[in-house]
């Protein structure tokens, strides 16, 4: 599990295939196995070197996050997993992306568009991760939700230099989708209200 609390900001430096190759700045030790969130999305790593750590990206991956149109040089926020005892400092970030979105206005009033099926979970003051940062819901509307960037999370993040039709991956908040899906299995039962 993540935070949503961005560590670094890496860069994709090699695509063989579905094998893609993530630069780590500074000193780092990898564990082949261990997951590490790239942009919100969590990929276990296969193999790695001084800096770079791989992963290998399957189909489902691919369709949900924009990790497969990055090009190569592209920034991404990396993020290792929390640690049983570690400070609980973002939200509840799985790394499961639910889908993209894009950028309709940037920093400081970031405003997303994504698809209308996620609007459910999308609430005054919640929780959303956008390429793996955890931020609150300042605003939202039918296919939109907006957030406020601080100049630090703008510096320490991919999300200060995304422009206007940038591309980003969304997850919603899994608190929401448990919900909603209790809601749609009681209303699914007779007697269902």
């Amino acid at each position: 599990m993540f935070t949503g609390l961005v560590q670094e900001v890496g860069t994709l430096v090699t695509r063989d295939g579905s094998r893609y190759g993530f630069r780590w700045p500074g000193e780092a030790t990898f564990v082949v196995g261990e997951s590490i969130a790239v942009s919100g999305c969590c990929l276990t790593v296969v193999d790695s070197s001084a800096e770079v750590f791989y992963a290998d990206l399957v189909e489902e991956t691919l369709a949900k996050t924009h990790l497969g149109r990055l090009a190569l040089g592209s920034s991404v926020n990396l993020e290792r997993p929390m640690a049983a005892g570690d400070v609980f400092g973002g939200h509840m970030v799985l790394g499961h992306v639910d889908g993209t979105g894009r950028v309709v206005s940037p920093a400081p009033r970031l405003r997303i568009s994504h698809a209308p099926e996620f609007d459910l979970f999308v609430v005054d003051k919640g929780s959303v991760a956008i390429d793996g940062v955890s931020l609150t819901v300042a605003d939202h509307g039918k296919g939109w939700a907006e957030v406020a960037i601080i100049p630090h999370t703008a510096e320490v993040t991919t999300l200060g230099g995304k422009r206007p039709g940038d591309e980003v991956n969304l997850e919603f908040d899994v608190i929401a989708k448990y919900v909603a899906r209790m809601i749609d299995a009681r209303l699914g039962e007779p007697g269902g209200s």
